[in-house]
């Protein structure tokens, strides 16, 4: 460990464990790892972003490099939570990267896309991994991601934020 984090700057995530701020702080391989392990998102597709982490445990992503530390607002896009046992994708991860995901990909009808989006939670039987997964739903033809869920005990948690809830 070699510094402090503020929780108010961006640090860039390090490229090894002994570049850690602090004993479990992610590195950018296990980030990089954790999208390809849990949801099959093909590396080159992360590959050309740096992560950074602001606060412990948010993961930023940029499609592009700064000098670190940065001491800004935002920085590129939030898309994931490594605080706890299981990391959480963001709304915006799954929406972004989400179409390139083959696992723990769960594909809804109209009416279950409409009660996901509206942040209901509905029994769903599903034969996939529990924990949390991408929700997906055909629009105009195309499958497109509609956001994280979390699927426990035959159960579908609705992790739409409730600010980016809609009725359809």
């Amino acid at each position: 460990m070699t510094e402090q984090h503020d929780g108010q700057t961006f640090v860039r995530l390090p490229t090894d464990p002994a570049g850690r701020i602090y004993e479990d702080q992610p590195t950018r391989e296990e980030v990089l790892s954790w999208w390809a392990d849990r949801f099959a998102v093909p590396r080159d597709v992360l590959v050309d972003f740096s992560f950074w982490e602001k606060g412990r445990g948010k993961v930023w992503a940029l499609h592009t490099d700064a000098e670190s530390p940065v001491r800004v607002e935002g920085l590129g896009m939030s898309v994931l939570r490594t605080r706890g046992d299981h990391w959480k994708p963001t709304t915006n991860a799954a929406q972004r990267f989400g179409d390139r995901a083959d696992e723990n990909v769960l594909h809804l009808t109209r009416d279950q896309a409409a009660a996901f989006v509206a942040g209901e939670d509905q029994e769903i039987e599903w034969d996939g991994d529990w924990g949390y997964l991408i929700a997906t739903h055909d629009i105009a033809g195309e499958t497109e991601p509609l956001g994280v869920g979390l699927y426990l005990h035959g159960e579908l948690r609705s992790q739409i934020p409730k600010g980016r809830r809609r009725n359809l």
